[in-house]
């Protein structure tokens, strides 16, 4: 098979559980740092249709959040079988990445995805410890709503999200209102904006910030296995 990945948690995915496997990925697939020679193809969000055509994928591998349907549009005219995956959940990614990898001729149950699996199964508190903003871009600010991945795992562990009955997904809220909504965390995610030590608590004074891995809290792939790990401990060291 050869694939084009234009999601970076697939391309992590498939890279992990079968080298050689992809031909193209985008400008924005870092992990694993040894992706052979798979050709750059774009972003996510403006993927160069000419050049994933010309490498004659058997199969292109996208997400209905992270890729324009424009472009997936593009992609079918083109000719080339995409497969679109739907994560809004953990119980969700597990179906969707069984359903990637087989689709693209690997093992449906490689071994990563047994130790995510194992490493989710303690089940969800029944109830949420403390409230969270989740902020994922500054200028505007922009944070997590309803009906989202990341928000799935945060409830997983415990946080509920402050926004999570918004009507949106990803809300415009102002940071006067965010400062006001009455939290008492904010987690501030390294991606897709990349919040720091220097750029992001100093908006929320008085409020204790929780910096956490944008991949262990967004992507959905052999991440998962140390996510639940790796955002627990992020979120005690924050918590008052």
């Amino acid at each position: 098979m050869r694939v084009v990945s234009l999601v970076p948690s697939l391309t992590e995915a498939i890279a992990v559980t079968r080298p050689g496997t992809l031909v193209g990925v985008t400008d924005w697939c870092t992990h694993p740092a040894d992706l052979g020679g798979a050709v750059r193809t774009g972003g996510t969000k403006n993927p160069d249709v000419a050049a994933i055509t010309a490498l004659r994928p058997d199969l292109v591998v996208a997400n209905e959040e992270e890729n324009r349907a424009p472009d997936l549009a593009e992609l079918c005219a083109a000719g080339l079988d995409v497969l679109v995956t739907e994560v809004r959940t953990l119980p969700q990614a597990f179906t969707e990445l069984e359903r990637v990898l087989r689709a693209c001729g690997l093992p449906p149950r490689p071994r990563w995805l047994d130790e995510a699996e194992e490493a989710w199964a303690g089940g969800t508190p029944e109830d949420a410890s403390y409230t969270a903003i989740v902020p994922i871009w500054r200028r505007p600010w922009m944070v997590l709503g309803r009906d989202t991945f990341a928000g799935d795992l945060l409830a997983r562990l415990g946080v509920r999200q402050r926004y999570a009955g918004h009507a949106e997904r990803y809300p415009r809220i102002p940071l006067d209102e965010l400062n006001a909504a009455g939290a008492d965390l904010v987690v501030l995610p390294d991606e897709p904006y990349r919040f720091t030590a220097d750029d992001g608590p100093e908006a929320f004074p008085g409020l204790p910030a929780a910096l956490v891995s944008g991949r262990h809290l967004t992507w959905y792939g052999p991440s998962l296995a140390e996510a639940h790990r790796e955002l627990s401990r992020s979120l005690a060291a924050a918590r008052p």
